[in-house]
């Protein structure tokens, strides 16, 4: 039996951050008839002894299955309801439906509440006029040394030193035993100082030390350690240093760079690492110019998100494998709500901004991109495409796409300041 909305008394109420509250009577008529058909339904299935089937009285049946037909009854009856209004109202939760306040009595009303969460609706009216800066890194001599002392460093190899106290970006090994712990055996590690490896008291430690050399030292934990119950705890230890290495770096040539990469000179490296850098500052001032336009953007157009929208987006950062409860949510809430909330309220406006605006990517955009990153890889379009499909990542290209218009549509009404 379908529920007829015209029947029920409902009121909706308009609470903070997208709330919506459904109050909805259902008049006793209703669930009585309701009632009365999950009886007989049911009494026509029943197989109960010293009944034929099919036969068994309704008395019989609210006997022995009373209460456990007045749940099935509020569950179908309020869920049918519910879905009734909001087709009615054309209401379109995004959250599922809390209900609460029921109030049902056998042959009386039946009344509840039920609250959701509906998408916002907002108008962006100011988009222009923003003047943002550009921060770029210059890409200097000493950027592109840093990266080819990197690449040394991997094609390094770690030679013994016999004497000496090791120094920063040495690899040490050593044997660590707690004095203040009956019968602890010492405990072999290796790392290189300066790496924040080892705690600074423990390295301050070895760098007193020779190899071969032993000592007992006091220690204090920090206050960002791990462990917390550790935090500022102090302990008695005794370290003995084994060997003491240093990196042997390879001479910076062309052989070098034939070595780590298809170069046959030195400057041909130094020019792909240079180039490598002016790419990525590019990136990384885009990104950043971007997140300055939509800040101006959300400064210039506020608006509220609905709770459960954070909540989405905090399930999401966590990944489905920590589901959280209510509890666990509402302190993952506190700790990164007003990061995700800013998250979601930069995917809202970028969405209506492509809406209102048309600046959603176009199917030959998408196409052209395409056309683009099979060129790139050597790769046919067609197995480009069936590629991007089947991992669902055409549907992210086509997001890009959007973000780029989007993004470009900004800039053009912006004012644009370059700085280094």
């Amino acid at each position: 039996m379908s529920m007829d909305p015209s029947r029920l008394q409902v009121s909706l109420e308009e609470g903070e951050r997208w709330r919506r509250t459904l109050s909805i009577t259902i008049p006793a008529d209703l669930v009585k008839a309701e009632r009365a058909a999950a009886v007989r339904k049911l009494s026509s299935r029943v197989r109960l002894p010293g009944f034929r089937s099919g036969k068994v009285p309704a008395s019989v049946i609210e006997k022995r299955f009373g209460p456990a037909l007045d749940q099935e009854l509020l569950d179908r009856v309020i869920g049918e309801a519910y879905r009734g209004v909001l087709e009615e109202q054309e209401l379109r939760p995004i959250s599922e439906g809390e209900v609460s306040e029921v109030d049902y009595k056998r042959d009386a009303d039946l009344s509840f509440q039920i609250s959701f969460d509906v998408a916002p609706t907002f108008e962006l009216a100011n988009t222009a006029g923003f003047q943002v800066e550009r921060k770029r890194m210059k890409v200097g001599e000493e950027e592109v040394e840093k990266v080819l002392t990197r690449l040394r460093e991997q094609q390094g190899t770690w030679v013994p030193v016999e004497t000496g106290t090791p120094q920063e970006g040495d690899q040490v090994s050593v044997r660590i035993q707690r004095l203040e712990v009956e019968g602890d055996e010492p405990r072999a590690y290796e790392f290189v100082l300066g790496k924040s490896e080892a705690i600074p008291d423990v390295e301050e430690a070895i760098r007193t030390l020779a190899p071969g050399e032993e000592g007992e030292f006091t220690v204090t934990f920090p206050e960002d350690f791990p462990t917390e119950e550790r935090r500022g705890e102090t302990d008695r230890l005794r370290i003995f240093l084994d060997t003491r290495k240093e990196m042997e770096l390879p001479e910076l040539d062309d052989a070098f760079a034939s070595q780590v990469g298809d170069f046959e000179t030195l400057e041909a490296l130094r020019e792909r690492v240079r180039n490598d850098l002016e790419e990525e500052a590019d990136e990384e001032a885009e990104g950043s110019l971007r997140g300055r336009l939509l800040e101006e953007l959300l400064g210039a157009n506020p608006f509220e998100v609905p709770v459960s929208m954070i909540d989405q987006y905090i399930q999401s950062i966590l990944g489905e494998e920590q589901k959280l409860n209510p509890e666990q949510m509402t302190e993952a809430r506190a700790q990164l709500g007003a990061q995700a909330e800013v998250a979601v309220k930069r995917f809202l406006v970028i969405e209506e901004l492509s809406r209102s605006r048309d600046l959603r990517a176009t199917p030959e955009e998408v196409d052209a991109r395409v056309e683009e990153i099979a060129e790139r890889s050597k790769t046919p379009p067609g197995e480009v495409y069936a590629r991007l499909q089947r991992s669902g990542r055409l549907e992210r290209l086509e997001q890009e796409l959007t973000e780029e218009k989007v993004f470009e549509f900004l800039k053009s009404e912006s004012t644009i300041v370059d700085a280094t």
